[in-house]
This record gives C-alpha cells, sequence and structure tokens, in this order.
C-alpha cells in the first residue's frame, strides 16, 4: 500500500485526473477497475471517480509497487535552465521564445524545449520540486509554433494555470502578433473569418466553405503597420485561436507569410534567404472582466516582446512604432 497527502496544487481535480498525474504508470482501465474494487480510498472511504480532491486528503492505494517509479526520470534537467524571461513573480512566468525551439516535446524526442528549459531554471531557484508534487508541475497557457517566436506564459501553480486557461478560452488575454506578408493585404485593415479543418496526417491546416463535423470557426484581424516593395508588415489579433490560424488565414487571402514553409511562396522565400516563418507573438493585454482570483493584480497590465528580427530587416526606413 502506498499513500498521498494532497497538497494546495493537488485542489480541486476530480479524483481519476489526480490520479493519472500523480501514477502515470498505472494503466487507467486499471485505475478505474482498481477505483471500482475499492483498492483505491480517499481518506479511508470508496473513491469517485469525479470526486474533487480537497488539501489535506489522503489517497490510499493498495496496488502493485511495479505501477510506483522508484527512480523517476527528470527530462527537464537535461535541457538549458536558460528562459528568456520577460517578466515573472510568484505565480506567472513569461518567456520570450526563440525559433526553432518548441514549447513542448513533439515526435523528434528533443528534451530541450521552452518548458524543460523554465522547469529546470525553476527548479534551479528552488521553486519547483517534483518529488514535492503529486499531480502538478510548472505548465505552458498558450502554444505558438516551433518556427514562431514570441511571448508565451507559464503558471508556476495550479489555481494561476486553472485561472489563466478560464481567462483565455473567455478571451480576457488579449493577444496580437507581427508578421510580414509577402504581398499588400486589401483593405489594409480588415478581419478574416473561415471555417479551419485539421489534418492529422499531414500536420497542416486547410481552409473549407462549409463547417462541417471536423472544422472550426476561425476569426483573425489584421492591420498593415508599414509597406516595402511587396513585403507588408502587419499586425494581427486572434479573435479564436486554432492551429496555425495566422499562417493560413492570410495565405488564403493571398498574401502568405514571409519564411513560411508549409503555407508560402517557397520561391519568394529563397529570394529573401529567409527558412522560417517572419512571425511573433508581440503583445499580451491581461483584459480581466470577471473575478480573476490570485491573478487580479495583473488586470490590465501589458507586456511585449522585443522588437523582431524581420521589422528592422525590411522596414528599417519606415515608421513604425512597435
Amino acid at each position: 500500500m502506498k499513500s498521498f497527502t494532497a497538497g494546495q496544487n493537488d485542489a480541486g481535480q476530480r479524483a481519476d485526473k489526480f490520479l493519472s498525474k500523480a501514477v502515470p504508470l498505472l494503466p487507467k482501465n486499471l485505475m478505474y477497475r482498481y477505483i471500482r474494487l475499492k483498492r483505491i480510498k480517499i481518506n479511508g472511504r470508496r473513491c469517485e471517480i469525479s470526486q474533487k480532491i480537497q488539501v489535506g486528503d489522503v489517497i490510499e492505494l493498495y496496488i502493485n509497487d511495479e505501477f510506483f517509479e522508484s527512480k523517476p526520470d527528470r527530462p527537464f534537467l537535461r535541457a538549458p535552465a536558460q528562459p528568456e524571461i520577460i517578466y515573472e513573480d510568484e505565480n506567472i512566468l513569461i518567456a520570450n521564445k526563440k525559433s526553432g525551439l518548441a514549447v513542448h516535446a513533439d515526435d523528434s524526442g528533443d528534451c530541450d524545449t521552452l518548458i524543460d528549459r523554465i522547469q529546470h531554471y525553476l527548479y534551479n531557484k528552488g521553486e519547483y520540486d517534483p518529488d514535492g508534487e503529486l499531480s502538478f508541475a510548472p505548465a505552458l497557457c498558450n502554444r505558438i509554433d516551433r518556427n514562431t517566436t514570441g511571448l508565451v506564459i507559464c503558471a508556476k501553480n495550479a489555481e494561476s494555470l486553472r485561472i489563466l486557461d478560464q481567462k483565455i478560452k473567455d478571451r480576457e488575454v488579449k493577444k496580437s502578433y507581427l508578421c510580414v506578408c509577402i504581398g499588400i493585404p486589401a483593405p489594409r485593415e480588415g478581419m478574416i473569418t473561415t471555417y479551419l479543418e485539421k489534418d492529422e496526417k499531414t500536420k497542416t491546416v486547410r481552409v473549407v466553405k462549409q463547417k462541417t463535423p471536423r472544422s472550426r470557426t476561425a476569426v483573425t484581424k489584421y492591420k498593415v503597420l508599414a509597406q516595402s516593395g511587396e513585403l507588408a508588415l502587419c499586425e494581427v489579433h486572434l479573435i479564436t485561436g486554432r492551429t496555425h490560424q495566422i499562417r493560413v488565414h492570410m495565405a488564403h487571402i493571398g498574401c502568405p507569410l514571409l519564411g513560411d514553409g508549409k503555407y508560402g511562396r517557397n520561391e519568394a522565400n529563397r529570394k529573401y534567404g529567409v527558412k522560417t516563418q517572419a512571425l511573433q507573438s508581440h503583445r499580451l493585454v491581461f483584459d480581466f472582466c470577471t473575478d480573476s482570483g490570485i491573478l487580479e493584480y495583473l488586470s490590465g497590465r501589458e507586456f511585449c516582446a522585443p522588437k523582431p528580427w524581420f521589422a528592422d530587416k525590411y522596414f528599417k526606413n519606415t515608421e513604425v512604432i512597435l
């Protein structure tokens, strides 16, 4: 038998969600079976699948030792503890991600990701102790593509993660991007609304004319800030947050992103010698309209990434305030 005592970062989760994180080696089908057989108990009583974990709850597991890690792997320790930090406090961290760095582990098996770097950094500071946590690890609240640069929010505790996940869902965190398009959008300011459908096999997204069970509505607002020949520097606001949304939408109106190998123009990319999309998550505004709990102090705050590489390279002689 092994027992856990729930802490602050464990509270509020359903029992099955908590157990999946606290005992990752236990297959889900066995977990549900053991719950039914009363081999998993909370405070000495039968565990209910949907029961919410409370601080101080004692979770007892009468299961084989093979499901508990004796020496858990800490892959984040193999990553550099060097995230570029824009802002940090006791609850959140905002990092500036570089192009080429994935936010999470992917099929490549690379352990050097943004979240690995942040967890290693917080581990070195003594703010993240994986041995003292049952079900929580510092986690990212938003994602950007590997070759996109800019701002990503990380929650340091479970309460901040829950609040920010809801705020982003309710569109109370405003995100704006800067990008370079090949071609000048017409009109120079507008809204793009389409249905997007993702192809899991090719890892690409396409615009479809009609709503389908697999498609999702996507809305993007854009504005041309500057022009240099055939290139346009645009500010883009995401009204929805779909996979590859900006890249697909700008290509859809005939102005693909410079350097975009999936949705762009390869001849133009070769002409300018650019191999990654000119796209930056540039600004975050915490525009809280409802109760924000322990993060109330962030309401109204705005954070910007450093000026992107493509601004001076292609629009150095234009008057652009970033």
